[in-house]
């Protein structure tokens, strides 16, 4: 099964974009199945349901934070900044298939979410959403970028 298969398939399972994308990177991430799930449950709905940066996209940096990340005290601002860069080039590669990384924009909604209670996982959910494409979207992008470089080099 490729990248992209797994995290749609994760989404339909019911885990939210953020965890799908993450889930997909378990076997690389040496962390334990319970802690990636946990990590990465905030970013659902654009953060916490409030339809800002896509949990797609967010769980693209929690993956390339735990395979490509340091300590910044440590590695210093050329570590940064190139980390930095490469968050910035997973974002662009998304926003230049997606047109977008904010969850309301890629949902067509006006106005961020106040209410926290997610949408009941219906055919009618699935079929209203384009998130099982950009989760797909989000693990072909991480793992085409994440293969190319090492942790802080």
């Amino acid at each position: 099964m490729t990248k992209r298969e797994t995290a749609e398939r994760y989404f339909l399972e019911g885990y939210n974009c953020a965890q799908a994308v993450v889930l997909t990177f378990a076997d690389e991430l040496n962390i334990d199945r319970d802690t990636l799930l946990k990590i990465s449950s905030s970013f659902g709905g654009g953060f916490g349901r409030l339809r800002e940066i896509c949990g797609a996209v967010s769980g693209m940096g929690i993956v390339a934070g735990a395979l490509k990340g340091c300590d910044f005290s440590e590695a210093g601002q050329d570590a940064k900044s190139k980390h930095y860069a490469l968050i910035q080039q997973l974002a662009g590669a998304f926003r230049e298939i997606n047109g977008s990384i904010v969850c309301r924009e890629l949902l067509g909604a006006k106005i961020a979410a106040t209410n926290p209670q997610p949408d009941s996982r219906t055919p009618e959910y699935y079929k209203s959403r384009p998130c099982a494409k950009l989760v797909g979207d989000a693990a072909e992008i991480a793992e085409k970028y994440l293969t190319e470089q090492r942790d802080c080099e």
